[in-house]
């Protein structure tokens, strides 16, 4: 088994969330290694009627805002999963572009992502983490998220 320095765990504030960051701590401690906890604003902007591809200014959300609330939302999951020593990084765009692109930039040994508990191959994995199973540059650790 190979040994980990930096683990990347990437989270959504989903209450399933709670899990990957706990076996983030886990194994943070087994391999005594660097966390860095990683959380992606995939936010689109609203467009405005069927034709028109520009954004309705009366839906616009200030992404600046976005980033800062899950920057606090982030802090708070930290102190939440015993993860105060992590790295946190906030990072508009696609999930499972930036998160691979992160890991990869910033030379982490795994990444821990959530899976779905459901059965079947089809919802083994939600495609964020099959697509960062596919692509990542380093293992993969999927948390079996069990769903109520």
């Amino acid at each position: 088994m190979p040994d980990y320095n930096h683990i990347l765990a990437a989270v959504d504030f989903s209450a399933a969330a709670e899990a990957i960051g706990k076996r983030a701590l886990d194994l943070s401690r087994r391999y005594d290694c660097q966390v860095t906890l990683i959380h992606v604003v995939d936010y689109l902007l609203p467009l405005g009627y069927a034709d028109d591809f520009t954004p309705s200014p009366v839906l616009m959300i200030d992404e600046n805002e976005l980033l800062e609330q899950s920057q606090r939302s982030l802090q708070t999951f930290a102190e939440k999963t015993g993860l105060e020593g992590a790295r946190r990084q906030v990072l508009p765009g696609s999930p499972r572009q930036e998160i691979i692109r992160y890991a990869r930039e910033h030379g982490a040994d795994l990444i821990v992502i959530g899976s779905h508990g459901r059965h079947g191959l089809d919802r083994l994995l939600g495609s964020t983490a099959r697509s960062i199973l596919n692509d990542a540059p380093c293992d993969v650790l999927a948390v079996r998220i069990k769903e109520a």
